[in-house]
């Protein structure tokens, strides 16, 4: 990776089905790191084959699977000609576990390939696919899908992701990998893992895959330098990423404290030391905040490649948010009225969670506790051990009494609310539960919400991910923007 080749923007891997396979594509297009985000693409696959695979594009991705008889059974499965009833609930796929069905592990390498190649498809720009630490158990068949596909980049934050170089780089060899989940009161020289063999899945002959760079994002000089020395294998870069980004935010340093309106107080320790940074000698970008052409300018004279931007593509018209929430959510910012609370327990994951406070959705609290909790998606449950030695699962936000039950904490359950589900339905694949009740969203974006009425032009009531390229780049280059070598007509 040469300093001649690092994209200046690199597109947020924003919330499930956000950053989209058509996001992606568009940015990349522009010779900008375009990135699909890698959570609940089994979901999203099987969910997108469920209303009729719309244009098409599933199912022509899974013709290139390079398992044909895979592809198959998933669509046999789960597509649905002309789509299924809007009143009808979606059809169950399996919920991860320790131990994967075939029919899970299948899901997830197709799914997390068919994103990766429509994001590819048409051009020669870098596309990058971003994964949660915290969700540990899909990442080994997630990332081998990504890398038929052949994705450049994998990006993960939200924990310490000290084993994934390794794990890339045992992949393209083509070799069995394991991964180590962290586990709930397990006990001193207990380990548990999940696995997966390439050679087994492909039934005995895998294709030749290339190892992506690797960039972790992370809001500290000392975390980026243990990973740097210590990590399974190499790390080729980082995103630092700071307080006001969207998502999951970095807890603050030191005992958590809170405001009047009941955010987390962040103070000088939590600014990253940028010349610590800089000093480890590895490719850096930043991220919170950076979505103004001078932002992008003294990032790169501060030593940094570039910026990573989420919220502004969130709100583009090429992403996968629900257009009634993106219209909304810009209407919002033209008149002043766009705000985000930073929830410091709303998340399972017991990181700090924006919300975008909106009506009728799950921002409102009173909102959320009409909401009759359920847990039937799965992605935040935390892995704890059983008396019998096994491994159990409980999510903060499950019905409270089976979490208790389970050796949960009560003051655990206080204020969370179902991330999983308000993700599905920001991107309009809300389930309809077995009440009837259809889930609402639960909007996550960074504080740079308040502005992106700025990438409008005058007249238009939405705006594109090139117009946010061309307003990131005007101080930088005053050229026009330099499509990439387009191969094929976009199928966005």
């Amino acid at each position: 990776m040469t300093s001649a080749s690092l994209p200046t923007i690199i597109q947020g891997g924003m919330g499930a089905g956000v950053s989209s396979w058509t996001l992606a594509n568009a940015v990349a297009r522009t010779g900008q790191m375009g990135v699909v985000s890698g959570t609940a693409l089994d979901l999203i696959l099987a969910r997108r084959l469920q209303v009729g695979d719309p244009g098409g594009h599933v199912r022509r991705a899974l013709g290139h699977f390079p398992i044909p008889e895979i592809a198959q059974r998933i669509i046999d499965r789960y597509f649905v000609e002309g789509g299924k009833s809007e009143s009808k609930p979606f059809k169950p796929k399996p919920v991860v576990g320790m131990k994967h069905s075939k029919q899970l592990e299948e899901l997830l390498v197709a799914s997390n390939f068919v994103e990766v190649y429509l994001a590819k498809e048409g051009h020669s720009g870098p596309v990058g696919i971003n994964y949660l630490e915290k969700i540990q158990v899909p990442n080994l068949p997630s990332m081998f899908g990504a890398m038929l596909a052949g994705v450049s980049y994998v990006l993960m934050g939200a924990g310490i992701p000290k084993a994934i170089p390794g794990i890339l780089d045992k992949l393209a060899a083509k070799q069995a990998v394991e991964l180590k989940i962290d586990v709930q009161g397990a006990q001193a020289g207990e380990e548990f893992t999940t696995k997966f063999d390439p050679v087994e899945f492909c039934g005995g002959e895998v294709p030749d895959i290339k190892r992506p760079d690797f960039l972790a994002i992370v809001s500290s000089a000392p975390l980026a330098s243990m990973l740097a020395k210590k990590a399974s294998g190499k790390v080729n870069g980082f995103i630092i990423e700071g307080p006001t980004a969207g998502g999951h935010n970095a807890p603050p340093r030191g005992k958590m404290q809170l405001s009047v309106e009941g955010e987390p107080i962040y103070g000088e320790r939590d600014v990253a030391d940028l010349e610590a940074i800089h000093a480890i000698g590895l490719p850096f970008w930043l991220a919170g905040s950076y979505a103004e052409p001078e932002r992008v300018v003294e990032a790169k004279k501060m030593g940094a490649a570039g910026v990573q931007v989420g919220t502004a593509f969130a709100f583009c018209n090429e992403s996968g948010l629900d257009k009634a929430i993106r219209d909304q959510g810009i209407q919002k910012s033209i008149n002043g009225e766009a705000e985000v609370f930073t929830d410091p327990v709303a998340s399972p994951t017991g990181f700090p969670f924006k919300v975008l406070e909106m009506d009728q959705t799950h921002s409102d609290q009173a909102t959320y506790e009409a909401r009759s909790r359920i847990c039937d998606l799965g992605y935040l449950r935390h892995a704890y051990r059983k008396e019998n030695g096994k491994v159990g699962w409980r999510c903060p936000s499950e019905p409270i009494d089976d979490y208790v039950r389970k050796g949960g904490s009560l003051e655990d359950t206080v204020g969370r609310k179902c991330v999983c589900n308000g993700l599905m339905a920001n991107i309009h694949m809300g389930q309809i539960q077995q009440n009837g009740d259809l889930e609402k969203p639960l909007i996550t974006c960074g504080d740079d919400v308040a502005g992106i009425a700025r990438f409008l032009k005058p007249g238009k009531t939405s705006y594109s991910a090139l117009d946010v390229i061309e307003y990131l780049l005007t101080d930088i280059d005053s050229r026009p923007i330099i499509q990439t070598r387009v191969v094929a007509d976009p199928v966005v």
